[in-house]
């Protein structure tokens, strides 16, 4: 057995039994000098013995330790929770079994952190990981000043709990836990003189003692006294406002950036106090929800006053990013989590800790917090969003790569809070998507914190019979970047718009179309010549079903025939062709069927000038264009309200110079020249691969031979990430749906330098393509030129026979070729370039 180890005080180690390897001993003191005279004996003695000893340093305080024979590290606390913790561990990794630590107090990391709760969680990942190495380790935390939950989690996991007192210029020290250990006076309070210790055990000398003891009820987390502080400035002068205004957001916005320069312009300190009071737990609000108040802000303090009739209210609530990392930690799993953050296991512990995160329990404080705002909402629908520290800002979207979840809020109060909970563990475990574990990685965002906060908004409509959704909604971007004509204004931006939820306006669904609308004229004629207007329109409608208490989709004449409380026609044409034939066929009682043009709100209403209005607004502000998502409800053509849900900054290419284009004749090979339909600037691109689908080969395949050919693109492109790839194909690339196109992952295809849609009327397969979606945001930001083929169209040359006829490298990939792989043709090219020139709208590859 391990020779019982010295506090350096032997009439104390008598006291206590010793200390033990495997010992977290935590101080209570008064102030940091009492704890250096505790520790100066036990390291003095400690390197007697020839043991290892390492000083922590991150205190605001001078050094504890200058002994020469001592180990030290500094750790910058400043860098956050995450980093802070796993550097902690990363050291004593390396440090290794039975190294004896001095902690500088816990109490300075408030200095950094503003959060009892995440000093709670950052003992409870240290102290068992101390433990399991056999080390004794010393900590201290000033007295009076943490919340009883703290020091509740800190007496749980910590082997000794020592009272540091200094009364009368005398220290004594009082045992509350001494784990395993057992003596009669053990819990007495101990005179300390020298060598010497006296157990005070007279009534009357412990009564003398503790009268002398400060004793305070029970604390605020230094977060919320922070904030409560903050209140009273509101009465102040206006540098004292802006001063705590700052600190307020440093702790709920983030670090210095462009979006925390763009809050510091537009709020005020009545703003941030009001974000923070619909904060749940402590931390970050996130940029899903950053984005959104911003925008909204932009336009409420509109200099014009254009806006402020047109704008939903909203009253959503943040779960803070704090709340993640304790989940994380009060479920055990913070070692998985240190083991996912190295590049050996960035992937493989991702997999399994996703499980974990959809199968956790929540502290019961944070449980009552969940149920106050549950009871805010009462039965209206909501959503619970992701709302990533890195999630759209400048450079970073994420688009799509995190879950949001609708909750509709049907049952008891039971079953609704259960929902409600399930919705933010699977925000959680999205953390974990390959998708966004990729994206992560190819930004050098690996070791990055990606703290996750959630928002949680109400959702935009009414109740139509059994169903809740808005009138209409979908995306829009102040820079229409899809200029298919030389009539488009560029700068005036497009909308992509759908009736109901706006689930369909960024996930597109099979065999039916959001309505793309040019904001300089919103009537013109739809981006593909299409005859049968009916065909290439939306026919389903997402809507949140109270009966079935899920989302879920219904057809568009029976959605539209319970909407009371607007004219139809705003938002739908009667489609009389087919209520004629319904009635030669004897049905009756039959919804009246309708055709989705939205020709009324676009050419009648004020609403595109609005929407249109409030994008230039917002980029003006950003100086950038940006993405944005949004609802509107009506009472007539120009009574209506607009919900800004969501905005980022839109990445894109810049024009750059003008590339000319040459001439080439008919009878000169050629594999692409067309005129529009294009969107990455001006460019002159040498590619060294094409990897080309053929569409003929791949409609004739069966739907998992499609999927086989999506994971083998990927294989090749992936494998040629450092090459310039261009990549042609049928259809939509990245769709969910293998008769829309080819359905690849992003994270397969990302390092391709340029993508080619193909859509032939003459084959029948004109599917929708990217603009728009997720996906489509996922070629811009990774600055991935794009193109788009309507085959057979004027303007529009297309020879695959110009790539087919060269050598066929498959065979470098696929060993043994199945049906599905003779739909792929990868050819290394010489002398290939990509062409485009934006103003004269001309493309060429040859």
């Amino acid at each position: 057995m391990e020779l019982k180890i010295s506090t350096g005080m032997p009439g104390f180690d008598e006291t206590i039994d010793s200390l033990r390897l495997g010992d977290n001993v935590v101080w209570q003191v008064d102030h940091i000098n009492a704890y250096k005279d505790i520790i100066t004996p036990f390291i003095r003695t400690a390197l007697s013995a020839n043991r290892k000893v390492v000083y922590v340093r991150f205190g605001d305080h001078e050094a504890l330790v200058d002994d020469q024979n001592v180990i030290q590290y500094t750790i910058d606390a400043k860098k956050g929770f995450e980093s802070f913790a796993t550097s902690i561990h990363r050291l004593i990794e390396k440090e290794g079994f039975k190294t004896f630590y001095v902690f500088d107090s816990l109490t300075d990391l408030l200095t950094s952190w503003s959060s009892d709760l995440m000093i709670g969680n950052f003992f409870k990942v240290c102290c068992p990981y101390l433990f399991e190495l056999e080390t004794v380790a010393y900590f201290a935390i000033n007295r009076n000043v943490h919340t009883y939950s703290t020091i509740a989690r800190i007496r749980e996991t910590t082997q000794v709990l020592l009272d540091l007192y200094e009364v009368e210029q005398k220290h004594y020290i009082h045992p509350l836990k001494v784990w395993q250990r057992y003596s009669p006076t053990m819990f007495f309070p101990h005179l300390i003189e020298g060598d010497r210790v006296k157990s005070i055990t007279s009534s009357a000398e412990a009564s003398a003692l503790f009268s002398n003891i400060n004793r305070v009820e029970e604390r605020m987390d230094y977060w919320d006294v922070i904030f409560s502080q903050a209140k009273g400035d509101l009465a102040k002068d206006q540098k004292t406002q802006e001063k705590t205004k700052r600190l307020l957001m440093s702790l709920l916005i983030g670090e210095k950036s462009r979006m925390l320069d763009l809050c510091d312009q537009y709020f005020t300190l009545k703003d941030i106090l009001g974000i923070a009071s619909r904060e749940v737990g402590t931390g970050f609000i996130g940029g899903k929800s950053v984005g959104m108040l911003l925008s909204r802000k932009i336009l409420k303090q509109d200099s014009k006053q254009r806006f402020a009739t047109y704008m939903e209210p909203h009253d959503s609530f943040y779960i803070g990013s704090d709340i993640f990392y304790t989940y994380i930690v009060q479920n055990g799993w913070w070692k998985d989590r240190v083991n996912q953050k190295t590049k050996k296991g960035y992937y493989s512990y991702a997999r399994e800790l996703r499980e974990k995160l959809l199968k956790g329990e929540f502290p019961s404080n944070i449980k009552e917090q969940f149920v106050q705002v549950l009871e805010y909402f009462g039965q209206s629908p909501i959503i619970i969003r992701s709302s990533s520290l890195l999630e759209d800002n400048f450079g970073n979207a994420f688009a799509g790569k995190y879950d949001s979840v609708f909750c509709v809020n049907q049952g008891t109060p039971e079953e609704r809070y259960q929902a409600f909970e399930n919705a933010i563990r699977t925000v959680y475990a999205s953390t974990m998507n390959e998708d966004a574990l990729e994206y992560r990685m190819n930004r050098g965002l690996f070791e990055k914190d990606e703290q996750m906060a959630i928002l949680i908004q109400r959702v935009s409509g009414d109740h139509y019979q059994d169903n809740f959704f808005p009138h209409i909604a979908g995306v829009g971007n102040s820079s229409n970047l899809y200029v298919w004509d030389k009539s488009v204004d560029m700068d005036a931006g497009m909308i992509r718009l759908v009736f109901g939820l706006g689930t369909r306006a960024v996930d597109r669904t099979v065999d039916d179309y959001a309505k793309i609308v040019t904001l300089d004229q919103p009537t013109r004629k739809p981006l593909m010549h299409m005859d049968d207007l009916k065909k290439f329109s939306q026919h389903g409608v997402d809507v949140l079903s109270k009966s079935k208490n899920q989302l879920t989709s219904v057809k568009l004449d029976e959605a539209i025939a319970n909407v009371w409380d607007v004219e139809r026609n705003l938002f739908a044409s009667i489609d009389t062709e087919t209520a004629f034939r319904l009635k030669d066929l004897g049905y009756k009682n039959m919804p009246t069927p309708y055709i989705l043009d939205f020709k009324n709100l676009l050419k009648n209403s004020s609403f595109p000038t609005v929407i249109k209005e409030m994008l230039e607004e917002i980029s003006t502000v950003y100086d950038y264009p940006v993405d944005i998502e949004f609802t509107a409800n009506f009472r007539d053509k120009d009574n209506y309200q607009i919900n800004i849900v969501q905005c980022r900054p839109l990445q894109t290419k810049g024009l750059g110079k003008s590339v000319a284009i040459p001439e080439v004749g008919p009878d000169e090979p050629c594999f692409i020249q067309t005129k529009g339909n294009f969107m990455g600037g001006n460019v002159r691109l040498p590619i060294d691969y094409c990897v080309y689908v053929d569409m003929d080969d791949y409609l004739a395949l069966n739907e998992q031979d499609k999927y086989t050919v999506a994971r083998t693109v990927g294989k090749i492109t992936r494998d040629l990430k450092n090459e310039r790839v261009f990549l042609v194909g049928p259809g939509r690339w990245g769709t969910s749906t293998p008769s829309l196109g080819v359905p690849v992952h992003f994270s397969e295809i990302q390092h391709v330098d340029a993508i080619c849609e193909v859509s032939s009327q003459a084959k029948g397969f004109m599917p929708e393509l990217s603009y728009g979606s997720h996906f489509f945001q996922d070629i811009v930001e990774s600055d991935i030129f794009y193109v788009a083929i309507f085959d057979g169209e004027k303007d529009v040359r297309f020879e695959p026979s110009y790539i087919k006829e060269q050598k066929n490298l498959l065979s470098q990939w696929v060993e043994q070729p199945k049906v599905a792989d003779q739909a792929i043709h990868v050819a290394k090219v010489s002398d290939m370039e990509l062409l485009s020139d934006i103003v004269k709208q001309q493309l060429l590859c040859k």
